[in-house]
């Protein structure tokens, strides 16, 4: 097999960088193109004119995805037939009607497939809230998801091995690929060592705790405000929260009951700023119930901030303590708040376990790594093709 790969990622959205899915297919791209290997990004959004899509309008769900930056694209077999020409694989990033035609197609034309598995079926329920009305709807939507799109390829990428986990559950048979989305070890550096505050009583808001995500209902940043009140600090901390999303005028309202008018920012922060974001921060907390992985925290951890994370049975994030003080029981404000305080109340352990933090997520979580994973599963995916083995 040749050396270097012509690859296509196939992606519903692109160049939203509220989105994580579409950050992460930024991000691969980039790091493939590094490593020697030709990257095509299709979808809305494409950085290249040819390979961008239309967006396509779907009843009942545009309207909760828009305010989360997520759009559907219009399948389009004459864009990919110019996309795919002369690929050796394509990747699929979501398994929506765009995706499943490029699927279609690469079937139709012998062309090596693979997937991500990056939207649990909670997810899809927890921003479209209509659905939760509906009985039994999260085992359909993971039986439909597998039936009409994930049955069909057998190589499939998940982030972490909670998702596994919840995939064999619920009877995906797939070859289930177990490795890191990654985080961009240029734009997220250790800080420089500093040495921590003297153990004084703190200044005026000389305590800066960050969150980022989604500004919605499962992120729970409405835990992090509820803390930081509760907090026998809470005149001296500043939660600054980077994101967009519909919940923002309900935080800024829970703020302004709960907290001093100069206690909470929110803002949008490009990607390539979030690692000067994290590093003007003390503390990172991630209040998050569903997560397939938490890109985010592990950004922050990198940086060398110690995080507080949830513990939540559809979170991965959890599995990133390393220490009984970064981890917290999902929604548990009261809990939240007596850890942050510890944190404060001990800033060489703060600086130590950051340190730690930074090492450990530069060896195990780097997007080089998850790269090279990737492409040991195209590979292995373009053999099967060969001989024949595709379907799940």
């Amino acid at each position: 097999m040749k050396e270097h790969l012509t690859i296509a990622l196939v992606v519903d959205t692109l160049g939203e960088e509220g989105n994580g899915t579409s950050n992460s297919a930024v991000q691969f791209a980039a790091e493939l193109e590094r490593q020697g290997h030709q990257v095509r990004l299709v979808g809305i959004g494409a950085p290249v004119e040819e390979y961008k899509a239309e967006e396509r309008y779907v009843f009942g769900a545009t309207e909760f995805a828009c305010p989360h930056q997520i759009a559907f694209a219009q399948p389009d077999e004459a864009l990919f037939e110019h996309a795919f020409d002369g690929v050796d694989i394509v990747h699929i990033y979501l398994p929506f009607a765009f995706g499943k035609a490029a699927a279609r197609y690469c079937r139709k034309h012998n062309i090596p497939v693979t997937a991500g598995f990056h939207v649990l079926a909670e997810n899809i329920v927890s921003n479209a809230p209509f659905l939760g009305i509906i009985p039994g709807i999260i085992p359909a939507l993971y039986g439909w998801m597998r039936r009409t799109f994930y049955r069909k390829i057998r190589h499939v990428h998940t982030p972490t091995e909670m998702t596994k986990r919840i995939l064999r559950a619920r009877k995906y048979t797939n070859k289930l690929h177990v490795f890191s989305n990654g985080y961009d070890d240029v734009l997220f550096r250790a800080r420089p060592i500093m040495e921590p505050r003297a153990q004084k009583k703190l200044q005026s808001k000389n305590f800066v705790i960050c969150s980022a995500g989604r500004l919605s209902k499962e992120k729970s940043h409405e835990t992090l405000i509820k803390a930081v009140a509760l907090s026998v600090h809470k005149d001296d901390i500043e939660v600054r929260i980077a994101g967009s999303g519909p919940h923002e005028k309900k935080l800024r309202k829970m703020a302004s009951d709960l907290l001093q008018p100069d206690q909470l920012s929110i803002s949008f922060v490009e990607h390539e700023q979030m690692g000067e974001f994290f590093t003007q921060a003390d503390l990172f907390v991630h209040a998050s119930s569903i997560d397939i992985e938490g890109i985010s925290a592990i950004e922050a951890m990198a940086v060398g901030v110690v995080p507080v994370i949830a513990r939540a049975d559809l979170s991965a994030a959890s599995g990133f303590a390393l220490c009984k003080e970064s981890v917290f029981d999902y929604g548990d404000a009261q809990q939240l708040a007596q850890k942050i305080d510890w944190w404060i109340e001990h800033p060489a352990e703060r600086l130590q376990w950051g340190m730690k933090y930074a090492q450990h997520t530069h060896d195990y979580y780097s997007l080089a790594a998850s790269v090279r994973a990737f492409i040991e599963m195209e590979r292995q995916a373009i053999e099967d093709d060969r001989s024949g083995r595709v379907a799940a």
